[in-house]
C-alpha cells in the first residue's frame, strides 16, 4: 500500500466489498469516504454473510481500524443497528476500533421522509433513489441551513436548531407532498440519544488519518457505489449525491492527492446497474435473465432486480481516465462459467459516428448502439482456482481482453464470493 483507494468502476454492486475485505486484511486502518445508508456491501466470510450500509468492511478484521470520514452522510440509526448486529455475533466494536468524523453531516428522519415523497412525486420519471434519505441530506450540506454534523449532535443547544428545522421541512412534507408532518420532539429525543452513544467514537479522523500515515501505517480507502454514480462524472441526472470517484477519497477524508499511491477499479465481468438511466448493453432477453439468476443479481439495500449486460470497454476506459486507475480487480467471473459466447463492447455508434470514448452527455448515451467483439466463453468452472495458472485458458484470455480494452492492467480476479476465492494476478 501504504495508501489504496478501492472503488467501483461500473454502475456499483461490482464486488468492492470482497474485495475491500481481501485487502483489508493488510491495512490497518480502512476509511469510508462518501455516500452513506445507501451502500449495500456484502461480504462472505468462511459462509458467513454480513451485509453493511453505514460501516466500512474493514470491521471484520480485528486488528483493523475504522473510520467514517467527513464526506459520508452518517445514519446514526444505521450505523447502531449494523454495531448490535455485529454484538449479536460476537464482535463489539469499542471507540479507538471505530472513529466517527466531527464534521460527517447526519441523516435526520426528516431526509428519509423527503426522499421518500420526491421519489413518489416524481413518478415514472422518478431518479430510483434506495429512500435511505441520501440527496436530502447532501442538499441540507450544500445548502448550508438546517444541517447537522455530528459536532451539532453533541452541542447543548441541538433542541432548539432541531425544532426550526423540523418546522421547515414539515411545511415542504405537507404543502408540497402532501404528507403527514413528523414530531419534532420525537426526532429531538432519538437524537439525543444517538448523540450519547456516538459520542466516545467522535474524533477529527483528518488529523487521525494523516496521523496514522506519518507513522507509516497502511490506510485502505473504501468507495461506495460507482463511477458512473459520481455526481460530476455520472450519467446525471441518474446519479447519486456525491463524488464516488477517486477525487472523493482526498475531500471525503480530508488526506491530500499526494498521499494515495494506488487506486483499484472493482469491475464485474459483466454489467448491471440498478434503477433508471441509459444503459447500451443492457440485455432484454433470455441471456439477460439467466445472468440475473445466475448472479443472483438483487441489491442487498433494497432488494431490487439489477439490469444485466454485456461488459462495456466504453466505460472501463472512461472509469480508468476520471480515476487515475492504476489497476482493476475483475469480479464475478465463475458466474459467466457456463456462457458458451460472450461480447464484449468496445465502442458505440451514434448515427453514423462511431464513439470510442463514453459520451458525457446522457441524450446521446441512450441513442448509442453498442459495437461488439464476440468471444469463446470457457464453459468450465474457474471457482477452485487460487493462481492464473489454475484458471481456463480461454477465461484468462477474457481477462486479458478486458485489460486490453480497459487500458488497465488487472490487479485482481474474483471468482466466487468467499474471502478466499480472489486471485492476485
Amino acid at each position: 500500500m501504504p495508501a489504496k483507494v478501492v472503488l467501483g468502476a461500473q454502475w456499483g454492486d461490482e464486488g468492492k466489498a470482497k474485495i475491500v475485505d481481501f485487502l483489508a486484511a493488510q491495512a490497518e486502518v480502512v476509511v469510508r469516504f462518501q455516500g452513506g445508508a445507501n451502500a449495500g456491501h456484502t461480504v462472505i466470510v468462511a459462509g458467513e454473510t454480513h451485509i453493511f450500509h453505514a460501516l466500512p468492511v474493514g470491521v471484520l478484521n480485528d486488528n483493523t481500524t475504522c473510520v467514517i470520514a467527513n464526506g459520508v452522510v452518517l445514519d446514526p440509526e444505521s450505523l447502531f443497528a449494523e454495531l448490535d448486529e455485529l454484538a449479536s455475533r460476537g464482535r463489539t466494536v469499542q471507540p479507538g476500533e471505530l472513529w466517527v468524523s466531527s464534521c460527517a453531516h447526519v441523516v435526520m428522519p426528516y431526509h428519509r421522509a423527503l426522499d421518500r415523497a420526491s421519489e413518489a412525486h416524481l413518478g415514472s420519471g422518478a431518479i430510483g433513489t434506495t429512500a435511505r434519505g441520501i440527496g436530502p441530506a447532501y442538499r441540507d450540506k450544500v445548502d448550508r441551513s438546517h444541517a447537522f454534523r455530528v459536532m451539532d449532535l453533541l452541542d447543548p443547544d441541538l433542541p432548539i436548531a432541531l425544532r426550526a428545522a423540523v418546522a421547515s421541512k414539515n411545511q415542504i412534507l405537507t404543502a408540497i407532498y402532501g404528507a403527514e408532518p413528523l414530531d419534532a420532539e420525537e426526532i429531538i429525543r432519538g437524537a439525543l440519544a444517538h448523540a450519547e452513544r456516538l459520542r466516545p467514537f467522535v474524533t477529527d479522523t483528518s488529523v487521525y488519518l494523516n496521523k496514522a500515515l506519518d507513522e507509516g501505517k497502511t490506510l485502505l480507502f473504501e468507495g461506495a457505489q460507482g463511477t458512473l454514480l459520481d455526481i460530476d462524472h455520472g450519467t446525471y441526472p441518474f446519479v447519486t449525491s456525491s463524488n464516488t470517484t477517486a477525487g472523493g477519497a482526498c475531500t471525503g477524508s480530508g488526506v491530500g492527492p499526494t498521499r494515495i499511491n494506488e487506486i483499484i477499479g472493482v469491475t464485474k465481468a459483466y454489467m448491471t446497474r440498478v434503477g433508471n438511466g441509459p444503459f447500451p448493453t443492457e440485455l432484454h432477453d433470455d441471456e439477460g435473465e439467466r445472468i440475473r439468476e445466475l448472479g443472483h443479481e438483487y441489491g442487498a439495500t433494497t432488494g431490487r432486480a439489477r439490469r444485466c449486460g454485456w461488459f462495456d470497454a466504453t466505460i472501463a476506459r472512461m472509469s480508468s481516465r476520471v480515476n487515475g486507475l492504476t489497476g482493476l480487480a475483475v469480479t464475478r467471473l465463475d458466474i459467466l462459467d457456463t456462457v458458451e459466447h460472450l461480447k464484449l463492447c468496445t465502442a458505440y455508434k451514434y448515427g453514423d459516428q462511431v464513439l470510442e470514448e463514453f459520451p458525457a452527455d446522457p441524450r446521446v448515451l441512450a441513442k448509442c448502439e453498442p459495437i461488439y467483439e464476440e468471444i469463446d466463453g470457457w464453459c468450465a468452472p474457474t471457482t477452485e482456482a487460487r493462481s492464473v495458472a489454475e484458471l481456463p485458458p480461454k477465461a484468462m484470455a477474457y481477462v486479458r481482453r478486458i485489460a486490453e480494452l480497459s487500458r488497465t492492467p488487472v490487479a485482481y480476479i474474483s471468482v466466487g464470493p468467499d474471502r478466499d476465492e480472489t486471485i492476485t494476478v
